[in-house]
């Protein structure tokens, strides 16, 4: 019996698994959606009585807090919202034509105004402004109307309006007591959260704000607990995200969300997103001057779910409901793109190559595994498209286009493929490759070869477990402090035989000449005595070398990486090639740069 109750006990914890990621699958399927920063805040456009916000990030939506407005003139700001022009149906229909699948609105943020009549306390948007309209009823009813998933975000943690609630200042004037704190999750969070589970139908998530672990705050498991158990109880199928408080791995978290505007950095496998900001400010700031560009939205996007990941990108409308011309432009055009590439995102996720292993864009892969799709930033100008780390030769190669799918010709070497693609790119953004398969493996391994040809064998790349990699810091490159004799090493795939240059870079801080080992070295099945023998050993002599001048008359100075040649190395057949380098003296090392000799 004993076995048979944990038997059952591990095929429960298996269901309930899958249902956990099956409730997910929408989101990971979307890929894209939008967030909508609007509130009492809206109204200030980052500007307080002439003075704009006291803090250099003009987040606008913390402007009580920063320029620290009492409540009550916080509330006449209220009497700015024009309702002749809001009109909810206008976001939806915008986050339509941007191709995104989802909305989450600010129900309520860090300032405790809700934006539905909610029957806690007086401290609502109709309230305030003296009107019956329900901005969250309207945005519903329009996510129904329009195919959209709405989700809610509620500031938990945060509250700058309930007197129990916490406020950052209590740092310096004293915190609430817990169990205080508690009176206003009892009295406010709890039945806020109920009504907007319970009036306005289906709602897709719960999107919570609070950026450290729960044990960083005052918030117990306990009341997290209890408001994740409010929403299952309610609306079991609404996914709630770790900004809850809680990590990716407890099971009351369906999905991760990122820090803001932190983008992936490694394919990973559970259900996550970032919240991203069009803009700088979240709320609308009139004095708003770093829209992001079309661009930079497109590599945010196409970046997180070529690593498995979503993206969720924030709009700020004004107080009459009108979203800037920045904003409507960008995502148009996004939207336009979609419409034409959508295959290639939607429903897509990563492949499991680094993330910066191809310096021309990046890799997404359909759910039968059989399509890939290469998003292509920068057009070779020599009309070969270099891939690495594929393997299995593809049935089809075309090129996307508005006017239909174009072949193209390519070679394939093992995990080696050089596409030849047209003159002009198909889009002027992010031109699309669809690459279809039988079967298509990973090697996830190998050094990929660089948009001229010739191969980086950087700190990234590296087949060497356990390093930790100094990443770049705007002047110096990433780079692997290594010890004396530490030895690193990366695998090639070179497609000809022939001579190969090698050049060492990196930095030398000892006061002495330091001898600096490459071993090159093919990768061979073969038993033969021959075959294990073939490798290129070389010595080179490293000089101190000391510090650059990053500006000039700041006294600003780094460690200086240079260039030195180490030699030529034979390739006696196509193939893989292993290379190793060690040091005798500790060395900052940055990389190896291999190419063919013509």
């Amino acid at each position: 019996m004993k076995k048979l109750s944990l038997l059952f006990l591990f095929i429960s914890y298996l269901l309930c698994s899958n249902a956990q990621e099956n409730k997910a699958q929408w989101l990971e399927d979307a890929r894209y959606g939008m967030f909508i920063h609007w509130g009492l805040y809206s109204a200030t456009e980052g500007i307080w009585k002439g003075e704009r916000l006291r803090h250099p990030n003009n987040y606008a939506e913390w402007i009580r807090y920063r320029n620290r407005i009492g409540e009550a003139e916080y509330g006449e700001l209220a009497k700015r919202f024009d309702w002749e022009k809001i009109n909810p149906e206008e976001w939806v229909l915008l986050a339509k034509k941007a191709g995104m699948k989802y909305i989450i609105i600010t129900s309520k943020h860090h300032d405790g105004v809700a934006l539905w009549d909610t029957k806690v306390g007086d401290y609502s948007l109709p309230k305030l402004s003296g009107s019956n309209r329900d901005v969250i009823k309207e945005i519903a009813d329009a996510c129904r109307k329009h195919n959209m998933k709405l989700g809610f975000y509620y500031s938990h943690w945060i509250d700058w309006q309930h007197p129990y609630a916490w406020n950052h200042n209590q740092e310096v004037t004293g915190r609430v007591t817990d169990a205080q704190y508690n009176q206003y999750w009892q009295e406010k969070v709890i039945p806020q959260v109920r009504e907007l589970l319970t009036n306005y139908g289906d709602i897709a998530l719960m999107w919570f704000d609070m950026w450290i672990p729960y044990q960083q705050s005052i918030i117990k498991k306990e009341q997290l607990d209890q408001l994740a158990n409010l929403i299952h109880e309610i609306q079991p199928n609404c996914l709630i995200n770790s900004r809850l408080g809680l990590p990716i791995s407890n099971k009351n978290v369906d999905f991760e969300t990122l820090g803001d505007n932190v983008l992936g950095e490694a394919y990973t496998d559970h259900v996550w997103e970032t919240p991203g900001t069009i803009a700088h400010s979240w709320g609308y700031n009139a004095l708003e001057s770093e829209w992001k560009s079309t661009n930079q939205i497109f590599q945010s996007l196409i970046n997180n779910v070529s690593l498995n990941g979503s993206y969720t990108l924030n709009i700020g409308p004004r107080a009459d409901g009108t979203v800037p011309y920045e904003g409507v432009e960008r995502l148009e055009t996004i939207g336009k793109w979609l419409a034409t590439y959508g295959e290639a995102l939607y429903a897509n996720k990563g492949i499991k190559l680094r993330s910066s292993q191809h310096d021309w864009g990046k890799i997404t892969q359909d759910k039968t595994g059989k399509k890939l799709y290469l998003h292509v930033y920068n057009w070779p100008l020599d009309k070969i498209l270099r891939v690495s780390g594929l393997m299995g030769k593809p049935q089809k190669v075309e090129l996307l286009t508005t006017k239909g799918a174009q072949s193209l010709a390519f070679e394939q070497w093992e995990t080696s493929m050089h596409i030849h693609v047209p003159d002009e790119q198909a889009d002027p953004y992010v031109s699309v490759i669809k690459l279809t398969f039988d079967e298509v493996y990973l090697d996830e391994q190998v050094v990929a070869e660089s948009t001229f040809g010739g191969y980086a064998l950087n700190s990234r790349n590296i087949v060497t477990p356990n390093m930790s990699v100094k990443a770049f810091d705007g002047t110096r490159p990433d780079y692997l402090d290594l010890l004396a004799d530490q030895e690193i090493a990366w695998k090639v795939y070179l497609p000809k035989a022939g001579k190969y240059q090698l050049t060492s870079n990196i930095h030398n801080g000892n006061k002495q000449a330091v001898a600096l080992n490459i071993k090159v070295q093919r990768l061979s099945i073969e038993a033969s005595a021959a075959a294990k023998k073939y490798k290129q050993e070389y010595q080179i002599i490293a000089n101190p070398n000391g510090k650059v001048t990053v500006e000039p008359n700041e006294n600003w100075y780094v460690e200086e990486f240079l260039d030195q040649s180490v030699g030529v190395f034979q390739a006696d057949r196509p193939g893989y090639y292993e290379v190793h380098f060690s040091a005798k003296k500790p060395v900052w090392f940055n990389k190896i740069w291999m190419e063919e000799l013509k």
